[in-house]
């Protein structure tokens, strides 16, 4: 049995009509996944935040852009965060790309235009410390989608499961059904991916993107109600308690230069 017949014949048994069409883009040839990096910046204070996002702006990004690396994107909490914190992502084609990234401080430019972060004295240094996990993209949308019109508000999610097969079951949801209705609700997708390298495993961790609050309000408000998606939640061995430990949602505006 394929993959495709397997999935549609998934679709058929949970009831779920006019979703199985929604799966043939998975199975197209090409369809390799990309591998998605997410840094979180834990800063010293608010005041090294202009530090950060110069060295991200005028050396970090043009670097990575320089190297292949297409979209770098920089985000910051809605709301303040105890301490000052700044996301970034970044989408990688290849693992070899990922593996290039790591080694920028090689590149002149960038230690020219970054001195003021690289070179900053032990005792002032920008951040406290930096998290980073990566991901790869799934079976249902393997690479990133680009909003076409940048949205003024962003949702990072991480679904954590109690097991590592707990968790390809929850991505298993996504891909036969949950990922058409989120389209269809306005829930605009940017990337998922399913995290092989981080902290908080296993889990899935996903972005969204909203041209502004009220339509990320009203796109989950949608969903909820969306007669295939309680079909779906309901499904035994895809309900929340199955499968599900814990959800955390970061609601995030972009950077001005921002490139997702």
């Amino acid at each position: 049995m394929t993959r495709s017949t397997f999935l549609k014949s998934t679709v058929a048994a949970t009831g779920l009509v006019g979703v199985a069409q929604e799966l043939t883009a998975a199975d197209a040839p090409g369809s390799a996944p990309e591998y998605f990096e997410i840094r979180k910046y834990t800063l010293k204070s608010a005041e090294k935040q202009n530090v950060l996002e110069g060295y991200l702006k005028d050396a970090a990004i043009p670097a990575l852009n320089r190297i292949g690396v297409k979209n770098v994107g920089v985000f910051l909490p809605e709301k303040a965060e105890t301490a000052p914190v700044v996301y970034v992502v970044l989408r990688h084609c290849s693992l070899e790309q990922f593996a290039k990234s790591t080694e920028l401080l090689g590149d002149a430019a960038l230690q020219k235009q970054g001195a003021a972060y690289l070179d900053a004295p032990a005792p002032d240094v920008v951040y406290e410390r930096v998290e980073s996990w990566l991901t790869k993209g799934i079976a249902g949308m393997p690479a990133m989608d680009v909003p076409a019109k940048r949205g003024t508000v962003y949702q990072l999610r991480i679904y954590e499961s109690p097991t590592e097969k707990t968790a390809k079951k929850k991505i298993e949801m996504f891909n036969i059904g949950e990922l058409a209705i989120f389209k269809r609700s306005g829930l605009n997708s940017v990337f998922f991916g399913e995290t092989i390298v981080g902290p908080l495993m296993p889990n899935l961790t996903y972005m969204l993107s909203f041209s502004d609050a009220a339509a990320k309000d009203q796109a989950w408000n949608t969903f909820r109600v969306d007669p295939e998606w309680t079909k779906l939640k309901t499904t035994p061995g895809f309900t929340d308690k199955e499968i599900v430990s814990r959800i955390t949602n970061i609601v995030l505006v972009p950077a001005t230069y921002s490139q997702i």
